[in-house]
């Protein structure tokens, strides 16, 4: 569901895969009318794995609930010439482009000439505007090289694109910054954002380069281990597997409890002249504190060490498919409001989800499920541009726009 914050800012979004689409994603969840300027026929990633049987990408429809789309031909001269007037449309809830798209005709003072106050936030692989994606600019942080038991001879990438989702919201926040700047001042903005800056922006802000510039050294392969606490992955009688982290004195204390070591955990601390009370040195101690609660959880269904474990409220959690999450833990469910059920077309009915924070005293909307390619093309183009049915139906006649009717997957 969705929040009202934003109302009634408006967003024109040109876009494809992640970091984009997932940043209009998250304005729209905070009210914003974001209106996806999409290519006839659909763009690149418009038939991205997964699909349904009748070719829907449930890729593509997850990120962008809650958006308008219209379709527009940008090769013609027309098309562009439109797209333009959409983004600087008058009014204060307009002249915002969000996109990813580098293209002349959509830069930021080509724009401004046709409105001086229009923001732009520019999405890009690298800051000098060359191509790179979440995957080429991973392998260069480092992480392959510690993850999952990784070296940098074998590296082990991560599937989660994290940066791509940094950055998603590193460029939602900054858009909205820059319109509350642009209320304040009537300024507008030219925001770029590369992708490679804000991996390598983390680097900095989680220790990383300074533990390389200052200490000489580089992170090393753990496999499942927490860095620089305790935590680890341990298997139960029954085949399961969950994971424990114990990084708070509190976190320790509960885990040592639950699991009845505390006579071997100050034998241990005797023989090893640590102090584990210090997050630090049952980082040192990892190996030899997993020995000691193997041997628990190995002897232990998974119900009965759940039981234990919560009992003392110790932090932990079951590893799952996404399959058993949806199916077992409520709070991926109906149970959570974050979750609802909505019916996509091309999809059908299914749980989804809305914004993630929760907003005291605010009523939510419902989702608006993604759109169709063109869906919105008349009713956008009347209510933002003023257009008549007349010039809008001599659009659809030279090609420069399309409805719905045109989405391919409506002819599989």
């Amino acid at each position: 569901m969705t929040h009202s914050l934003l109302t009634p800012l408006r967003v024109i979004e040109s876009s494809a895969f992640i970091a984009a689409p997932l940043a209009g994603l998250t304005l729209a969840q905070f009210g914003a009318d974001v209106i996806r300027v999409d290519l006839i026929g659909g763009g690149i990633d418009y038939g991205r794995l997964p699909l349904m049987p009748g070719g829907r990408s449930l890729y593509w429809t997850g990120l962008n609930k809650g958006k308008r789309s219209v379709a527009i031909d940008i090769r013609q001269p027309a098309g562009r010439e439109l797209m333009q007037a959409l983004v600087c449309a008058p009014g204060p809830e307009g002249g915002v482009l969000l996109t990813n798209i580098g293209t002349p005709w959509l830069a930021h003072e080509v724009l401004a000439a046709q409105r001086a106050d229009v923001i732009s936030c520019t999405i890009q692989g690298n800051g000098d505007g060359s191509t790179a994606v979440d995957y080429t600019v991973h392998c260069a942080t480092g992480y392959p090289a510690v993850t999952g038991g990784g070296s940098i001879d074998h590296p082990v990438n991560q599937v989660l694109p994290a940066w791509d989702i940094a950055c998603a919201y590193q460029a939602a926040f900054a858009l909205v910054a820059a319109v509350d700047h642009r209320r304040r001042s009537s300024q507008g903005a030219a925001l770029k954002i590369a992708l490679s800056d804000m991996a390598f922006s983390m680097l900095s802000h989680l220790g990383l380069m300074a533990e390389a510039e200052l200490l000489g050294q580089e992170r090393p392969s753990l496999g499942n281990h927490i860095y620089g606490a305790f935590g680890r992955d341990f298997a139960t009688a029954d085949g399961q597997r969950v994971m424990v982290a114990a990084i708070s004195s509190g976190q320790w204390q509960a885990l040592v409890k639950a699991c009845g070591i505390g006579a071997d955990v100050q034998r241990l601390q005797a023989e090893m002249h640590l102090d584990f009370s210090d997050e630090g040195q049952r980082f040192e101690a990892r190996e030899a504190i997993a020995a000691l609660l193997e041997p628990w959880f190995a002897s232990r269904h998974a119900n009965d060490v759940a039981a234990a474990l919560d009992a003392q409220r110790v932090c932990w959690g079951p590893y799952r498919r996404v399959g058993e999450l949806m199916a077992q833990d409520p709070r991926a469910s109906l149970a959570n409001p974050v979750f609802e059920r909505i019916d996509t077309p091309g999809v059908g009915p299914h749980l989804a989800a809305g914004s993630a924070v929760r907003l005291g005293g605010q009523q939510r909307q419902p989702t608006r499920p993604a759109p169709m390619l063109g869906a919105d093309t008349d009713e956008v183009l009347h209510e933002v541009l003023g257009l008549d049915s007349g010039a809008i139906g001599r659009l659809h006649d030279a090609g420069v726009v399309a409805g719905a009717d045109r989405d391919p997957t409506l002819s599989r």
